[in-house]
C-alpha cells in the first residue's frame, strides 16, 4: 500500500494528513502555531514556526500511524495564501513572514493603483488590486526596510517556503502566484506590465509552474529533520483556498461548494476566466490545469455565528458545558423556533467590514427591525441569515456565468442541519452535506499529489472520497418571504453606507 502525506499550514497551526492509494483518510495530526498582532493592521509569523510543526506533525503522524516512510509516495501542500516571506539566496528568512491578514501595504498599493486602475490589475489578474497581496507587500519592503529588500533572493508563500525546506528548490504555482496579485491569470506567468509598474525586481519572484508538478525530493537533511525517506517526491500543491476547490470535489464546469469557515466563500469551477463587471468577485487559476475558480469569500461567515456563541450566547455555552454538548447545538434549537426570515428581524454581517461582494472597509454590523414581540431565537436565526444572504448576492454573480443546480456545504457550519437548510432556502439549490466536512483542503492537497506522481489517473477520484450523507432541498414555501429579506438585506447596506463612514471617521 502506497500512502500520501498532504500538509495544509494554515494560519493558526499546520495539518499533516495521510491518505491511501485508494484516497482514504488514514490519519491527520495538527501542530498549533501562533501570529504576531501589533500596529493595529500588522501580522506576521516566524517561518521557522512552520518548519518546527511540519516536522514535528510528519513525526508524530508516521510514528502513530505506524505506517513505513518508505511506503509515503509523496510529499503535498495547501497553505494560507496573500504572504511575502523574503529569504536569501540560502533560504534563510530576512524577516518574519507579512501573512494574509496584514493590510500594512495600503501606500503602496495607491501608489500602483496610480500607474495602473484597478479594473486594468482585475482584468490581467482576476483580482482587484490590495494591501493584502503578495505584490503590494514586497513594496513595502522595498519601501521601509531596503536592506532587506535588496538582500532578498525570493519572495514566498508559506508553503513554498516549507517546499524548499524539504527539496532546496525555490519555485511556486499558480494558486499561490495568483495571491500575489501579479500573475496573468490567462498565461500563469508573471505579469510584465504589472510587475514593472510595481517597480520590484521579477527575479525575486520564484518560477511559477503547474500545481501537480514534481518539484523536487527530500533531502538527506530534510529527511532527518521529518522522519521521511530521502529522494521522496515533492508536489508543489496549492493555496488552500483552491484546494478546497479539489477536496470539495469543485473539479468539473459548475461544481460549485460553499465553504463555512472563520471567513466564507463560495466558489465554483469554470473552463474560461469569470471577470465581473462590478469587480465583486475574484478569479483565481484552478489547481486542475485549463480550468479557474471564480469565487468570492466574505470576511466573517463562520466568524460571525462564533462572535454570537462568545459574545451573546454566554447562557448556552455554560449549559453546553454542564452537558457535555457544543454550545451551537443549544443555539441551533432555539433558531429552529424562529420562522423563516426571523420574524422581521435583519442581521448585517460586517464585523470586519467586507470583501465580496462589498469591497467596504467600513461597513459595519447591526441588527434591524427588532421589535417588542422579537424573541431571542429571532436574534440568533437573523444572524445566520444574513451570513448566508451576503454569501447568496455572491452565488448570484456565478450564476451570471455559469449554471449552478446544487452546492456542498462544508467547514464547521456545516455541522448543523438548521444552517444547511437555511443554506438551501436562501440559495434556491439543494445544499449537499458530505460525511467529512474539514478534510477539504487536506484532501485536495493530497489528489493534487497523487495525480502528480500518477497514484491517480486524474481529479475524477475526489468522487469516490466525497460521500454525501445529506441533502436539503430549497423549500418553496420560503422563496416569499426570503425574496423580501433579500431585496432589504440589500438596500440596508446602502442606506446605511454614510453612516457607516461616519462612524469610522475618528477626527
Amino acid at each position: 500500500m502506497k500512502y500520501i502525506l498532504s500538509h495544509d499550514l494554515g494560519t493558526s497551526g499546520n495539518k499533516a494528513s495521510v491518505f491511501d492509494q485508494d484516497g482514504a483518510l488514514v490519519d491527520s495530526e495538527v501542530h498549533s502555531y501562533g501570529a504576531r498582532y501589533f500596529n493595529e493592521t500588522w501580522v506576521e509569523q516566524e517561518p521557522g514556526d512552520w518548519w518546527d510543526a511540519v516536522c514535528v506533525s510528519t513525526q508524530k503522524l508516521i510514528r502513530r500511524s505506524g505506517i513505513d516512510a518508505a511506503d509515503i509516495a509523496v510529499v503535498s501542500f495547501s497553505g494560507q495564501m496573500l504572504g511575502c516571506l523574503c529569504v536569501d539566496r540560502k533560504g534563510n528568512p530576512l524577516r518574519n513572514s507579512i501573512i494574509w491578514a496584514d493590510h500594512r501595504a495600503q501606500a503602496q498599493t495607491d501608489a500602483l493603483l496610480e500607474k495602473m486602475p484597478m479594473a486594468e490589475q482585475y482584468q490581467i489578474t482576476g483580482h482587484r488590486g490590495a494591501a493584502s497581496y503578495g505584490l503590494q507587500k514586497l513594496m513595502w519592503v522595498r519601501d521601509n526596510q531596503p536592506d532587506i529588500y535588496k538582500n532578498t533572493h525570493k519572495a514566498l508563500n508559506a508553503k513554498d517556503y516549507i517546499l524548499f525546506k524539504l527539496t532546496g528548490v525555490f519555485m511556486t504555482e499558480p494558486t499561490d502566484a495568483s495571491s500575489f496579485g501579479c500573475m496573468d491569470l490567462r498565461t500563469n506567468r508573471w505579469s510584465d506590465k504589472i510587475v514593472q509598474a510595481s517597480g520590484v525586481d521579477e527575479s525575486k519572484l520564484p518560477d511559477i509552474m503547474p500545481s501537480t508538478h514534481v518539484a523536487g525530493y527530500v533531502t538527506k537533511e530534510a529527511a532527518r529533520a521529518t522522519g521521511l525517506k530521502a529522494d521522496t517526491p515533492v508536489v508543489l500543491g496549492g493555496g488552500d483556498g483552491v484546494c478546497a476547490n479539489v477536496g470539495a470535489g469543485s473539479v468539473k464546469p459548475g461544481k460549485t461548494y460553499c465553504s463555512l469557515g472563520s471567513s466564507s466563500w463560495v466558489a465554483t469551477t469554470s473552463e474560461q476566466p469569470v471577470l465581473d463587471e462590478h469587480m465583486r468577485t475574484m478569479c483565481w487559476p484552478h489547481i486542475v490545469p485549463g480550468y479557474y475558480s471564480p469565487n468570492g469569500t466574505m470576511q466573517t461567515g463562520g466568524g460571525a455565528y462564533s462572535w454570537l456563541k462568545t459574545n451573546v450566547c454566554k447562557w448556552e455555552t455554560e449549559q453546553a458545558a454542564h452537558q457535555g454538548i457544543s454550545p451551537y447545538q443549544l443555539i441551533n434549537q432555539e433558531i429552529e423556533g424562529s420562522p423563516p426570515g426571523a420574524n422581521g428581524v435583519l442581521f448585517l454581517p460586517y464585523l470586519l467590514g467586507e470583501r465580496a461582494p462589498r469591497w467596504d472597509p467600513l461597513a459595519r454590523a447591526s441588527f434591524l427591525g427588532v421589535k417588542m414581540e422579537n424573541t431571542r431565537g429571532d436574534l440568533l436565526r437573523s444572524v445566520l441569515e444574513g451570513i448566508t444572504m451576503n454569501l447568496a448576492l455572491i452565488l448570484r454573480i456565478l450564476q451570471q456565468h455559469t449554471p449552478i443546480g446544487e452546492v456542498l456545504v462544508i467547514g464547521g457550519g456545516a455541522k448543523g442541519a438548521v444552517w444547511s437548510q437555511i443554506i438551501a432556502d436562501i440559495f434556491g439549490v439543494p445544499a449537499q452535506v458530505p460525511r467529512v466536512l474539514e478534510e477539504a483542503t487536506s484532501m485536495g492537497a493530497a489528489i493534487t499529489g497523487g495525480v502528480g506522481v500518477g497514484l491517480f489517473k486524474d481529479f475524477g477520484i475526489v468522487d469516490q472520497m466525497i460521500q454525501i450523507v445529506q441533502t436539503y432541498p430549497p423549500r418553496p414555501e420560503t422563496r416569499p418571504v426570503y425574496d423580501r429579506s433579500m431585496r432589504l438585506f440589500d438596500q440596508a447596506y446602502h442606506a446605511l453606507g454614510d453612516l457607516h463612514a461616519a462612524m469610522a471617521d475618528k477626527a
